[in-house]
């Protein structure tokens, strides 16, 4: 009997249209069984070697858009998708395509839960970009709804299939020893918020990469969050008429002790050499570790040109006998773990309990979409407050009760809950 997973892609920018296009055109061609060693998944690869891949549907805000990634999936496969546009798009498609496998989500950050949840109603798998949303209440509703039909959903942390982290999780922060505090940071080029992206004054810069460093530490550790404070500035970004933050500081105080910072920007001037800024930091009772993903020492400098730096573990052409090229890396493996999952429910009758502990699961991503809202609450409360010359003493607490907002300057009370299950 023929196995097909058919997928539609609602969003197509950035990571949309090159990362997730790219790596169904491959899974279109070839299927997923050349993945799977990478990921760890390779006893499974004569299960899954027959699985066919077809990309049913792309589907953007604006029709140029859906257009032309429509054609360029056509150009890679010589398959052409059907095109949809407008406000949303994933409706008509759930409409058009009734036996659709998977809707892949890559909309903006503030637009993932109408479609995730209209995919479940639906009896559709889900695989979505993080954060998965950005309020708590939305989480437990697609657990719920994912839930109820034995449905996966799949989130994009990639950051966890960097080789090097896999090493830190795998075997150095067993060196190191107990956790004490750390350092997260990544830092985008400005672009991303003046021209990339249009949507930046309804999320901010942690709300956007902040998930990855978060998820990473989650995954490392599987420590929950117990308190956390956040400061934001807006100066950069206010000079081009952006309401937006130019930068977020978050620091997490998790449950066994130990404490983070995470640091994000998204205002780095193009003159940068790399296309990101990034790395962390872990201190230990025995010892540290220290993981610079922007500069891995791979570094040129050409006449015309100033000196550069890739990250060629995220996403790279593996040239073929025929010209054309393969897409590998970390940035792949993400969707292949979750697809996996996928494939595991539809044609070998696995519960979404019996694969979870293969892909970063929406239970997982719930952690990260607390810190997130409560992130979002704090940071603004104390930004309103350094403006007054009130300082910035607003933390948030979590536990059995939820999310609590701790501000010592409100009149109505010092603690407001703004979740009430508990984390």
């Amino acid at each position: 009997m023929e196995r097909t997973l058919k997928i539609a892609l609602a969003g197509a920018g950035m990571f949309g249209g090159d990362v997730h296009l790219r790596a169904y055109a491959d899974l279109q061609r070839f299927g997923i069984a050349g993945q799977l060693a990478r990921v760890g998944l390779d006893k499974w690869t004569r299960d899954l070697a027959p699985v066919k891949f077809e990309l049913v549907a792309v589907a953007t805000r604006s029709e140029a858009s859906a257009r032309k990634s429509q054609a360029a999936f056509k150009q890679w496969t010589g398959h052409e998708p059907r095109a949809y546009h407008g406000a949303t798009p994933w409706d008509d498609i759930l409409r058009d395509f009734p036996d659709l496998d998977i809707l892949a989500v890559a909309t903006p950050d503030h637009l993932h839960t109408e479609p995730i949840l209209a995919a479940l109603r639906r009896g559709v798998h889900v695989l979505t970009e993080k954060p998965m949303c950005l309020v708590t209440d939305e989480a437990d509703a697609i657990i719920a709804a994912a839930r109820a039909k034995n449905l996966i959903v799949g989130v994009d942390m990639h950051k966890r299939y960097d080789p090097d982290h896999l090493r830190v999780r795998d075997d150095i922060r067993k060196r190191i020893g107990e956790p004490l505090y750390g350092t997260a940071y990544l830092e985008e080029p400005l672009e991303v918020s003046t021209s990339t992206f249009k949507w930046v004054e309804s999320s901010d810069p942690f709300s956007y990469v902040g998930p990855h460093w978060t998820d990473l530490i989650y995954s490392y550790y599987r420590s929950k969050p117990a308190s956390l404070t956040a400061v934001g500035q807006k100066k950069r970004l206010r000079r081009q008429g952006i309401d937006a933050y130019d930068a977020v500081q978050v620091r997490v105080d998790f449950e066994n002790g130990m404490s983070i910072n995470f640091h994000n920007n998204w205002i780095t001037p193009p003159e940068f050499e790399g296309p990101v800024n990034q790395g962390h930091e872990i201190v230990g009772a025995e010892g540290k570790v220290e993981s610079d993903q922007q500069n891995r020492g791979f570094r040129w400098w050409n006449a015309g040109g100033a000196s550069r730096t890739a990250n060629n573990h995220f996403t790279r052409d593996i040239t073929r006998p025929d010209g054309t090229a393969g897409y590998v890396g970390y940035g792949v493996d993400s969707l292949t773990v979750a697809l996996v999952a996928i494939a595991r429910v539809k044609f070998h009758g696995e519960s979404r309990d019996a694969v979870a502990a293969i892909y970063p699961t929406a239970e997982e991503a719930r952690i990260t979409v607390a810190i997130v809202q409560a992130a979002a609450a704090v940071r603004d409360l104390n930004f309103k407050y350094l403006n007054d010359g009130k300082g910035a003493p607003v933390t948030a607490r979590f536990g059995a009760d939820g999310i609590t907002i701790v501000d010592p300057h409100n009149p109505a009370g010092v603690f407001r809950r703004i979740y009430t299950q508990p984390i």
